[in-house]
């Protein structure tokens, strides 16, 4: 009972169950599982019937898909304490879009398609607050669109180099990779062999110093700067 009380908890922090009551929350939490993967162990594939969705404690997952020519395009790292699969309650047609893998040992928690939508046809006032979240959503993943589409490469890198930082950082900062770099590039439309030669170019410059998965930012105002 302390173990579920503890993950109610937990859940108040995430979007999609802030705004569920105590009589909500123990509905959803009797529809809940645990899962363990191991590190390239995948959760779902694109196309498989969905009837669950998902919250990353630890680890991480990517999202992915493949292309007519077979190149995997990631298209989303998912991070603890983040949901995912959520959107397919309100699809007609319920299956995973994307295919689930994970990218090193990560542990999830499942939740109920069919009883979380139960609990949002039962109050029009849960359903307001949960797209008001849903909103929020909306605009940053417009904003990474806009990363992607209207920035270059660089660009791109930059940003994500940046984003690993306090917003304070003004000093030397260093960052530790646990995302491969080949995931890391195609998450953010880079070719690997491009992503590696951004990286050279920076370090050249004097405002990076790369140490395998150790990225040291030795000139932050100067990485804004390119922005």
């Amino acid at each position: 009972m302390k173990s579920e009380q503890l993950l109610a908890a937990a859940l108040k922090d995430v979007y999609l169950f802030e705004m569920l009551n105590e009589k909500q929350m123990a509905k959803i939490l009797q529809s809940s599982a645990l899962i363990n993967l191991a590190s390239r162990e995948t959760l779902f594939e694109a196309g498989q019937s969905a009837q669950r969705f998902y919250l990353l404690k630890s680890g991480q997952v990517k999202l992915y898909c493949i292309s007519a020519d077979g190149d995997e395009k990631v298209m989303e790292i998912v991070h603890p304490s983040q949901t995912f699969a959520e959107a397919i309650i309100f699809m007609h047609k319920h299956v995973y879009p994307l295919s689930a893998e994970a990218i090193n040992k990560s542990e999830l928690i499942s939740f109920s398609m069919q009883t979380f939508k139960e609990i949002l046809e039962q109050s029009t006032e849960t359903c307001f607050r949960l797209m008001a979240g849903m909103s929020r959503r909306l605009h940053a993943r417009i904003y990474e669109i806009n990363n992607l589409t209207l920035h270059n490469a660089t660009y791109r890198l930059v940003v994500f180099l940046l984003d690993q930082l306090p917003s304070e950082a003004l000093e030397l900062s260093q960052i530790h990779l646990i995302t491969p770099k080949s995931v890391v590039a195609s998450r953010l439309a880079i070719q690997p062999e491009t992503f590696s030669r951004i990286l050279t170019r920076l370090s050249r410059t004097g405002l990076i110093e790369v140490d395998g998965n150790d990225i040291t930012l030795l000139n932050v105002e100067g990485l804004r700067a390119l922005l």
